[in-house]
């Protein structure tokens, strides 16, 4: 028997069980346990699958939803009652949570947040910036342009500003690489990956990726859909990766169905989809289609603001966005107390897998 068929039983195994022991691999695979040990270890390192004292076990997602409120600082003592100022690229999606992360830590100190919206574009962002600075404000986070036309200028411009700055879902490009501004980010590529992973250990050998827009996000989960089917030894053929029209925009049903039947078409029974509402429309018409969610189709959605209302519920990577802002809060006032000694900071979160039934796995309504 090959590695490669090994595995692929071992997996099977442990998706039919929950937990098999290692003794009972020896047994079933008729090689040595030291065979079946490496074969596990090279399962578990791509993570596939988690080992226990005596065997393995399906690799069980870690975190929960974030919470609200504020736990203390781990950046050092925070400035009491500052105004702290906020430049968020939409008040609509996305943000709303990571503002209220920022809030709750700014309120909890006894300051106020105060906020303005600006449009992706750099001229509209160091606007509003502007504003802020009129208003007084002690301290900004800023989630800016970081591509386009000038956005390295305004970069530059706010690492010369005599307010700390702190940056929001963003970091400075390469061609800043010792701009000094604190950052807090989520590994949004680490996301992509758990979500195939997933999909692989559920059996999947093609996972193809629905985006459907360009934004900062979707580039980073196209990095780490393409890092993780290339680390798991995909086949990239198959590995289809697909643009959508945002789902209720004009022409999108037709668009959405010409999608379903090209992955029918490379064999493509599995799907990461940006974002909650794509996957939601991809479900709607796959059902319409006489494509069944999980059986002929496994979806994983990234963002998990509605997916729980799915029909099915779908399974989706979770970004931590209430925490995000309050972590970057932390560090905007801890940087207000301690300007110079301090180095600078770049916090990365993890997002979290949340299981429910729309890849045919175990669904839970919250995070093993």
């Amino acid at each position: 028997m090959l590695a490669s068929e090994r595995h692929q039983l071992i997996l099977s195994l442990v998706r039919e069980h929950g937990a098999v022991r290692l003794t009972e691999l020896v047994a079933r695979l008729g090689v040595t346990a030291v065979t079946v040990r490496r074969d596990v270890t090279e399962l578990a390192d791509r993570g596939l699958l988690t080992r226990v004292h005596g065997g393995v076990t399906l690799t069980r997602p870690r975190g929960s939803h974030p919470e609200p409120g504020r736990a203390a600082s781990v950046f050092g003592h925070v400035a009491p009652g500052a105004l702290v100022g906020m430049v968020a690229p939409s008040v609509e999606y996305y943000w709303p949570t990571v503002v209220q992360g920022a809030q709750s830590t700014v309120a909890g100190a006894g300051g106020r947040l105060v906020l303005r919206a600006s449009s992706y574009d750099a001229a509209e962002d160091r606007r509003q910036i502007g504003k802020l600075l009129d208003r007084g404000v002690q301290t900004l986070l800023v989630a800016p342009a970081t591509s386009g036309r000038g956005a390295l200028d305004l970069l530059r411009w706010l690492g010369s500003l005599s307010v700390p700055v702190v940056l929001v879902e963003r970091l400075p490009p390469p061609e800043l690489p010792t701009l000094a501004l604190d950052a807090a980010t989520t590994a949004h590529a680490l996301g992509a990956g758990l979500a195939v992973r997933h999909l692989v250990s559920l059996g999947h050998q093609a996972v193809g990726l629905v985006t459907s827009r360009s934004s900062p996000t979707s580039r980073a989960l196209r990095a780490g859909w393409r890092d993780a089917i290339g680390s798991l030894g995909l086949d990239t053929g198959a590995a289809l990766d697909l643009d959508v029209p945002v789902y209720g925009s004009p022409g999108w049903a037709a668009e959405y169905d010409a999608l379903l039947a090209r992955c029918r078409r490379a064999g493509v029974g599995a799907l990461l989809v940006h974002a909650d509402r794509e996957a939601i429309g991809l479900i709607e018409r796959a059902r319409d289609g006489g494509v069944a969610v999980p059986g002929e189709l496994a979806v994983v959605s990234y963002d998990d603001e509605v997916a729980a209302a799915s029909d099915p519920p779908l399974t989706a990577v979770c970004p931590q966005k209430h925490r995000l802002g309050a972590v970057a809060a932390e560090l905007a006032l801890a940087r207000l107390t301690d300007t110079a000694e301090r180095p600078v900071h770049r916090l990365q979160l993890w997002p979290t897998l949340v299981v429910r039934e729309s890849c045919g796995g175990k669904g839970e309504s919250a995070p093993r």
